[in-house]
């Protein structure tokens, strides 16, 4: 366990050092490889962009986004 600890340790040293373009890069690539795509989360996508689309940029409030995320993620 501690050999882990190090390790992990070692990298977030190694990514503060980043700037924050790179830093960003890292989150970027971590989250593609955490967050897996699903038939689902695709079409919600989709489903999104056509409504942009057809509604001209509906504006939402921060707590109707954070309701349509949950949803979206079957939260």
């Amino acid at each position: 366990m501690a050999e882990i600890v190090s390790t992990v340790t070692e990298i977030e040293a190694a990514i503060e050092k980043l700037s924050s373009e790179e830093q960003t890069e890292i989150a970027g690539w971590l989250n593609s490889r955490l967050i897996a795509e699903t038939p689902a989360m695709l079409a919600a996508l989709d489903e999104g962009i056509r409504s942009l689309e057809e509604k001209g940029g509906r504006e939402y409030t921060r707590e109707q986004l954070d309701q349509k995320v949950r949803q979206w993620a079957g939260a």
